[in-house]
């Protein structure tokens, strides 16, 4: 297993820059990036949306002395197929390659429902979950207005479409940090409602005030406190 060659650096909104790498065992193609050192956090970015959609966040939180890796799904490959399993196999996978035992999982909307299948395949690499949006019982619908056009990752959806699945449970005993715009419409807070009633004792829920379904790259700071401030807790 080996790096590939790496992608362009994903600019960040602050002039700083990332380099993107692309991991390829067993001819996938994941595409990753790392930033930071200490406790590391995973996040998954959505439907149809590239790791850059994650950029300033993810430099946000590793500002507060994490290791953060931003991750998206593996490319297509000849009609090849993939399961939810299999794209959370892929997380697990870069995770080995960059010698990370455990780690909070989570991801933007699809990314997070990649992340719960993480933590149900593979519960002792899991720390916690972290969902920014939650999705329902379908597949996120991706409405590209107001999506920087940098941000999106339009060849991979048509895989994450026919990947999608609901996970049956949450993961046991696994602590879960829901974040949610208030103003989103595409994963609406009653999902996450739905899902802490479902677990009060381990399922936390925060609100970003105004946030609609992009608030991962539009509300910057107060979703960056929010896992910075749950995670400090923990």
């Amino acid at each position: 297993m080996s790096d590939g060659p790496g992608a362009a650096g994903h600019l960040l909104a602050n002039g700083d820059a990332v380099s993107a790498h692309v991991f390829e065992p067993e001819g996938r193609a994941i595409p990753y990036a790392v930033e930071g050192t200490g406790p590391a956090v995973v996040l998954i970015a959505g439907l149809g949306l590239d790791i850059a959609s994650l950029g300033t966040l993810g430099h946000s939180v590793a500002q507060e002395d994490f290791r953060v890796i931003r991750l998206g799904s593996r490319r297509p490959s000849h009609g090849a197929s993939a399961s939810m399993s299999d794209l959370a196999q892929d997380v697990i996978d870069v995770m080995t390659h960059l010698d990370v035992a455990h780690a909070w999982v989570g991801g933007h909307a699809f990314g997070g429902t990649v992340a719960r299948f993480v933590a149900l395949d593979h519960h002792d690499s899991v720390n916690g979950v972290l969902l920014l949006g939650v999705e329902g019982s379908s597949p996120t619908t991706l409405d590209v207005t107001g999506i920087p056009e940098r941000f999106r990752d339009a060849e991979v959806e048509e895989l994450q479409r026919a990947a999608w699945s609901a996970p049956s449970e949450l993961a046991a005993g696994v602590p879960v940090l829901i974040i949610q715009g208030t103003e989103d419409a595409v994963t609406p807070a009653a999902n996450g409602a739905r899902l802490q009633a479902a677990a009060p004792d381990r399922v936390s829920v925060v609100s970003v005030e105004g946030g609609g379904h992009m608030f991962p790259a539009t509300h910057i700071g107060a979703t960056s406190w929010a896992i910075e401030d749950y995670l400090d807790w923990d």
